[in-house]
């Protein structure tokens, strides 16, 4: 035991002096891993690289065969690895710690190879088993690996410095790292088998830069899923000068399922100058305890090319997205002028027609002119977009280009905007810079530096881009057909797509009516649901203009809830209003219906109507009006218009019955309304509506008045109605309408009310009064007149009725002419039934000398200080004699 001690510390120290013959020494790894080292010389053409570099011998049944011998440029020396796969024949296990290995420069360095920190830990190859570990040197400045040598060595107590040279083997003369363009690879991820090969190199030029995208094709071979193993992957040119390739955005932390096969896409930044020919991908991993980069593998890349971007009118741009086909379509475009600008709508389809779901990574949409000018717009509905397999989507996107520009040879542009530094682990003290002055080639024209002065005289750099550096990497230019929009017809379909699905919409009616000390003008749409599922709609608001007056601040949008959600073939009405001065005068008028996204606002329709504002729908005398919505359904018809006549303003009052055609009960629309006399003027009206739900079937009073000068003739006049709204919504019970909608105009037969000659039926809607008989007494001598009156008060309960504002008046003229009066509230002073009895007396000091006669009652209906008389009938007065004593 003592000897074999001993004779191991002195095969340390003879490794020791070994490691003092080699340029740097074993334990110098260098400090950091900036990426400024000297190039590394183009390697040799060779179809692949070989797996088995030969073998040799170490003792019975045990053998090391060569393999993966590659090289990295680093400012702190250059660093080699070369891996040995240990096989172990014999029936015990081999001690790693017996075997040696050496690196032999050109020049004649010996320099001992070191294993990786993953490898550290190996130290035995077990019987019938094989062991791969893998080593590295630092070899200075030294950056080709021709005339290099690996050696082996055996600790042997017999021989001379207990070391026993094994043997040694020369790398073939032909001997390159890197794997042929388009062959693959097996290698070892995350301990996964993978099949790997090179399969394109694209160069883009977009904004005076130049970018490269590279596609590396991966085949997972092994029964686990295969993740980004966080290697940072470099695009070298033919000089050697190294380019840190971020990942593509829509491939971040990546996953490839067993036996699958993706293609994961990295981009980078290059000089305008640089020569693309003869490129190469090469992996690194860093060793965090050795505090730099590993060579891993490298594979030479095909010829580039420079895709043509350019995209047909209506023609379908297909792109890969994590390994999916996504169709990108410019559908239809439409422009129209306004002020200085041409406003332009563009539909854009997003279709995945690959087997998984995908969420498209962030892009920069913008429109260019065909000098080159830009104008971004918005990508919402685009970026981030979630795609399930074969889901369709349209998104609609808006733009404002000023007129001054051509605007019939504009390209929407798509831009796939990928941050830098993001293709693995990023090197501790990598060296940042920026590769070349930027240079003023347009865009999608030419191969990337074939014309240059770089290559393999061009300085020696390895580039690494900021953590927030862009790559700007262009998708497609969609060709923009110029279409002027026409303006939208009344009653004509138009068929639309976007992002909610396909509708035909149309425009219904451009009215506008009074509304107080303004007018309200709404524009009616209907939506179809022209597809076979569902048509959801977004929370829509509402924006109209009026020539070049923008009434976005002060419109609403009202539509029923229940419509927010549209069936096949079935239609939702959208009413579209605002306040304008009557004194308004307009040719043209913008409705732009959108919904609101994160503060941004979303376009869902537009359109432009030069039409003229729509007559009233007109009900004739005698006809109904019909009110639809949900919980709503009535139908309204006149019951009587009379005319109050006062000594300065006559006052015209207007019954309505509502009749519910809902099949429960429902509260019904609080209805607006507005006299219109035959000379064009208008009156607002006050309405009293009952509170209360209506009954199904049942019928509702209500009524409208106004005040109109006495000038005004109101035997001809029309009742403007509809249901009061209060924002979007219907106005309900106690609330204050904001404006009306689905207006009619009711012809209205207005009537004189001719009083009858008896009160054996006088009607006060919605009571009917009957007096059966009156019975007027007066005691001689005495100055009152007691009047008793027998009557019956019914009630029509068939319908309900608001608050009764009418009051009657009972005026009795007595023997002598004189007149006096008393207000009587119907159902308090008058009570409800059959063969009630009132009391009423009047005095005056002329009843003293009463002998006789008659007295007369006259009923009024009275409203608002001004009275319609009813009826009118006379009576005996009967004298009461005194009493005389005998």
């Amino acid at each position: 035991m003592r000897k074999h001690r001993t004779t191991y510390i002195a095969l340390l120290l003879s490794t020791f002096v070994i490691g003092q013959m080699s340029v740097y020494p074993a334990s110098a790894a260098p400090a950091a891993a900036n990426n400024a080292g000297s190039k590394v010389s183009a390697a040799l053409t060779a179809s692949a690289a070989p797996k088995n570099l030969g073998s040799i011998p170490l003792e019975a049944g045990v053998k090391a065969t060569l393999e993966d011998v590659n090289i990295w440029s680093q400012s702190g020396g250059n660093i080699l690895t070369y891996t040995l796969n240990y096989s172990n024949t014999g029936g015990s296990n081999a001690s790693l710690n017996h075997y040696f290995s050496r690196v032999v420069t050109s020049g004649g360095s010996v320099i001992p190879g070191n294993p990786v920190t993953a490898d550290a830990a190996k130290n035995k190859v077990g019987s019938k088993q094989t062991e791969r570990v893998t080593y590295y040197v630092n070899i200075g400045k030294i950056n080709s690996l021709k005339g290099l040598k690996v050696t082996m060595y055996v600790w042997d107590p017999k021989s001379k410095g207990y070391l026993r040279h094994a043997g040694a083997l020369s790398l073939p003369a032909n001997y390159s790292p890197s794997v042929g363009s388009g062959q693959r690879q097996n290698v070892t991820m995350n301990n996964i088998p993978v099949s790997a090969a090179s399969e394109s190199l694209q160069i883009y030029k977009y904004g005076g830069k130049v970018f490269a995208k590279v596609g590396i094709n991966f085949s997972n071979e092994g029964n686990k899923v295969l993740t980004d193993p966080g290697y940072t992957a470099y695009l070298m040119s033919a000089g050697g000068t190294a380019f840190e390739l971020a990942l593509d955005n829509s491939l971040a932390g990546y996953k490839i399922q067993p036996l699958e096969k993706k293609t994961i896409y990295y981009v980078t930044e290059i000089p305008p100058y640089l020569k693309t020919d003869n490129m190469k991908v090469q992996y690194v991993q860093r060793d965090e305890t050795l505090k730099f980069e590993l060579p891993k593998f490298s594979y030479k890349l095909p010829a580039a090319v420079t895709p043509d971007l350019n995209v047909g009118k209506g023609a379908i741009k297909k792109i890969g997205v994590n390994s999916n086909t996504i169709e990108l379509q410019l559908t239809g475009a439409n422009v129209y002028g306004e002020d200085a600008s041409g406003i332009w709508t563009f539909q854009f389809r997003l279709k995945n027609a690959g087997k998984q779901a995908v969420v498209l990574p962030s892009y920069d949409l913008s429109v260019r002119t065909a000098k080159g000018t830009t104008f971004p717009i918005s990508s919402n509905g685009v970026s981030g977009v979630s795609l399930k397999p074969m889901e369709e989507k349209v998104v609609q996107l808006t733009a404002q280009i000023p007129l001054e520009v051509e605007q019939n040879s504009l390209k929407l542009q798509m831009i796939e905007s990928v941050s830098g530094n993001s293709s693995g682990n990023t090197p501790g003290t990598a060296t940042q810079g920026t590769p070349g002055t930027s240079g003023t080639t347009p865009e999608g024209s030419g191969t990337g530096g074939a014309a240059g002065t770089g290559g393999s005289n061009s300085p020696s750099t390895a580039v690494t881009p900021s953590a927030t550096a862009k790559l700007l990497i262009p998708v497609a230019y969609f060709a923009v057909p110029y279409t002027l929009r026409a303006d939208t017809q009344k009653d004509m379909n138009y068929r639309i797509t976007n992002q909610y699905g396909t509708f035909d919409y149309s425009l219904l009616s451009l009215q506008r009516f009074p509304w107080k000390d303004d007018d309200i003008l709404i524009a009616k749409l209907n939506i179809t649901n022209t597809q076979s599922v569902n048509l959801t709609l977004p929370d829509l608001k509402g924006a109209l203009k009026l020539d070049n007056n923008d009434l976005s601040a002060s419109t609403d949008l009202f539509m029923e809830k229940e419509a927010s959600s549209i069936a096949p073939g079935k239609s939702a009405e959208v009413y579209v209003f605002s306040k304008i001065p009557y004194t308004t005068d307009f040719k043209s008028t913008r409705v732009n219906l959108y919904s609101v996204v994160k503060e941004e606002n979303v376009p869902f329709l537009s359109l432009n109507t030069s039409s003229v504002t729509d007559a009233v729908y007109k009900v004739d005398r005698g006809g109904s009006y019909t009110i639809v919505g949900k919980g709503k359904n009535a139908k309204v018809q006149e019951n009587k218009t009379v005319i109050y006549q006062g000594i300065n303003s006559n006052i015209v009052y207007t019954e309505m019955f509502l009749s519910s055609e809902e099949k429960r009960q429902s509260k019904m629309a609080r209805l607006q309304a507005y006299f219109k006399t035959s000379d064009g003027q208008l009156y607002e009206t006050t309405p009293v509506q009952p509170d209360v739900a209506a009954t199904p079937g049942g019928k509702q009073l209500v009524t409208f008045w106004a005040k109109l000068p006495k000038s005004v003739d109101a035997s001809d006049i029309t009742l403007y109605m509809g249901p009061g709204i209060n924002g979007n919504k219907y106005t309900e019970s106690g609330q204050e309408s904001t404006g009306f909608i689905n207006v009619s105009a009711l012809e209205l037969s207005p009537q004189y009310i001719t009083p009858v000659n008896n009160l054996s039926k006088v009607t006060l809607y919605p009571y009917t009064l009957s007096v059966l008989n009156s019975e007027g007494r007066n005691a001689r001598g005495s100055d009152t007149i007691n009047i008793t009156m027998n009557y019956s008060l019914l009630r029509d309960i068939s319908y309900d009725v608001g608050s009764f504002d009418h009051k009657l008046v009972l005026k009795m003229t007595d023997p002598y002419g004189q007149t006096q009066e008393k207000s009587l509230t119907l159902g308090t002073d008058l009570t409800e039934g059959d063969n009630n009895r009132y009391s009423v007396s009047f005095s005056s000091e002329a009843y003293k000398k009463l002998a006789g006669g008659t007295y007369s009652i006259k009923l009024y209906d009275e409203f608002q200080g001004e009275r319609i008389e009813l009826a009118n009938q006379a009576y005996t007065l009967k004298i009461d004699r005194a009493s005389t004593s005998d």
